[in-house]
């Protein structure tokens, strides 16, 4: 029992060493560290509490960036108003800009896929909606399993 509490104190201290870590990269300007540090807070992990707000602030600084899951990130926030105010045309910005280094979901969201192209019919308001659902977390997990 007694090795058990030490393992578990050693890995909350790495992981607080972790996170403490991150926060200093980001605030040095790291893309992938800003993406982590919005992931933390938006999952509310690792000793952040959730907020969207300090998630949509970070995670628009990697976009800035050019970190392209990021853009794929605001465009989800900007359109659901998950820790911004809801602004589909910001939100289309953010899509476009993934959408140009060949995303696939962005081209798909955006309408710019190949079932656009054929005669398969596809809801895409639907799918966009549903993307912006699911994109946040998902893409908040990934970034914190990157490297």
């Amino acid at each position: 029992m007694g090795k058990i509490l030490i393992f578990c104190a050693m890995f909350l201290l790495a992981s607080a060493v972790k996170a403490d870590s991150v926060k200093e990269m980001a605030e040095h300007g790291n893309a992938q560290a800003q993406a982590k540090l919005a992931s933390l807070y938006l999952l509310g992990r690792e000793g952040f509490e959730k907020d969207e707000h300090k998630a949509a602030e970070w995670m628009e600084k990697a976009a800035n960036q050019g970190l392209l899951d990021a853009q794929v990130v605001m465009g989800a926030m900007y359109d659901r108003g998950m820790g911004v105010s809801s602004d589909r045309d910001k939100a289309t910005d953010w899509y476009e800009k993934a959408a140009k280094q060949g995303h696939a979901t962005s081209l798909a969201i955006l309408g710019r896929n190949d079932a656009a192209k054929g005669s398969v019919q596809f809801n895409y308001q639907a799918m966009r909606l549903n993307a912006s659902r699911s994109i946040p977390g998902e893409y908040a997990k990934k970034f914190l399993t990157t490297k």
